[in-house]
């Protein structure tokens, strides 16, 4: 089962990726401010030409590397070899003027903003945590339950034309063929195949539609939904057996986080005075009667 509804791109986490820098005591953090102080007092495990290496900075590079590479070795000095060779170059950079370079000090303060930024979204999520009340009335809501239906469907611009093709259906045209050469969907290729699909993933005329048909039966009269006029043939129906509450649990509790993240961050958007300098890039519209993937194997219209 595929719960579709769910789907939410928020396009947040590329931004917020953790960063490899291991904090030391000369490194710079940010090209437009002063870097705060950092309150250290772990024991020092090496020192590399008077720099201090410490037991935090090791456990954060360690964590760093697990999550990079869940299941990699961990052993201790090997983690304090790498991260000494890293304080070796780094050094060796400093020396050479590379941390004046305005680009380099760009892409050091945009890993400072991406830290601190995933420490806010994470501090937020923690604050308001989610609850099993709040994903048992999500599944409630999304997990589709009852009947399934199996269909195909014509679509076409204007309702004339789809009660045209009803008479030809009723004098014994073949559905398929006729979807095949009238139909403006993209499922029209393939026959107006729908696959199966659950009443929610449907806008409301259309899944109404098919639930009062026989099986083997099409619409005598044409269905308006925002996209268009159709004709649907319902091939067959099947109750829909959905997953119990704890397996789509992890699904359920992902969507809810990012909603989360999303809120706080139109919150902070509300509260922002935000003033764009240069007009955002145009992006091209999307169809009008496009017909977004559904769980089955073709097209549905989702609410």
């Amino acid at each position: 089962m595929k719960l579709r509804t769910l789907t939410l791109a928020l396009g947040l986490s590329s931004l917020l990726a953790g960063c490899d820098q291991v904090p030391t005591g000369n490194s710079d953090t940010s090209a437009t401010s002063t870097p705060a102080a950092i309150n250290d007092t772990s024991e020092v495990v090496a020192t590399v030409n008077g720099a201090p290496i410490t037991e935090s900075v090791i456990e954060l590079y360690q964590e760093q590397m697990q999550s990079r590479r869940p299941g990699a070795p961990a052993d201790r000095n090997t983690i304090i070899e790498e991260v000494i060779n890293l304080e070796l170059a780094s050094q060796s950079g400093t020396k050479a003027g590379l941390d004046k370079d305005t680009r380099m000090q760009l892409q050091i303060d945009q890993q400072r903003r991406a830290v601190v930024a995933t420490a806010a979204i994470q501090s937020h999520l923690d604050s308001n945590p989610v609850t099993d009340e709040e994903l048992k009335k999500l599944y409630d809501e999304q997990v589709p339950k009852g009947s399934e239906f199996k269909a195909r469907h014509i679509l076409l611009e204007d309702e004339e034309s789809a009660k045209k093709l009803i008479v030809e259906l009723d004098g014994g045209a073949d559905f398929s063929e006729l979807a095949k050469e009238h139909s403006t969907g993209p499922s029209g290729k393939s026959g107006g195949e729908l696959g199966w699909f659950s009443p929610k993933q449907m806008v409301a005329p259309f899944s109404e539609a098919a639930a009062k048909l026989e099986k083997g039966s099409y619409t005598k009269e044409p269905v308006k939904t925002q996209f268009g006029w159709h004709i649907i043939i319902l091939d067959d129906v099947r109750e829909s057996t959905p997953p119990d509450f704890e397996q789509v649990k992890p699904q359920l509790q992902s969507f809810v986080q990012k909603q989360r993240v999303q809120d706080f961050i139109n919150s902070l958007r509300q509260g922002a005075s935000i003033e764009m300098k240069a007009a955002p890039v145009a992006t091209e519209p999307a169809t009008p009667d496009a017909e977004p993937a559904s769980s089955g194997s073709g097209e549905g219209y989702p609410k």
